[in-house]
């Protein structure tokens, strides 16, 4: 099993921005911690990271990334705004997990609009780094269950 791991703006600032949301732990730190989980789920995970909506759209559309069975993905505010990352993600076809550590419920700019919420397959928020240790063991665990239902 194949699952892309994509984070997107600020994120490759995590351990040098706003502490008291996001505490001190690296983007590096998580996704050391993510190929642990992965490891034991016996997945292969694919990193990517990108301030620009555009770049991650053109990561999506890799032949390489087509051939993922899931997405774990932290927007940051394309959230709020991102259309064209949403579509991106329906023309790819796979589940995916939104991801964030903060409660994005609570906080930000424009806080009713999600682009991403009658698309993904979960989210997972508010749990600092723990979110994403969350959200791959959900994405497994869907993955796991619909690769059983076409058995």
């Amino acid at each position: 099993m194949k699952i892309l791991i994509i984070h997107g703006p600020n994120l490759s600032m995590l351990g040098k921005r706003d502490p008291v949301k996001y505490g001190n732990i690296t983007m590096q730190e998580i996704n050391l911690q993510l190929m642990k989980i992965a490891k034991k789920s016996f997945c292969e995970l694919d990193f990517f990271q990108s301030n620009h909506e555009g770049a991650i759209i053109d990561f999506l559309q890799k032949e390489s990334s087509r051939k993922a069975n899931g997405v774990l993905i932290n927007p940051g505010a394309l959230v709020r705004y991102g259309y064209s990352l949403r579509q991106a993600l329906i023309d790819f076809d796979k589940p995916f997990i939104e991801v964030h550590m903060t409660d994005i419920n609570k906080t930000g700019v424009n806080i009713s609009v999600n682009v991403l919420e009658d698309i993904r397959t979960g989210q997972t928020s508010g749990l600092r780094e723990k979110s994403y240790y969350n959200a791959l063991e959900k994405l497994v665990s869907h993955l796991n269950k619909i690769g059983n239902l076409k058995k």
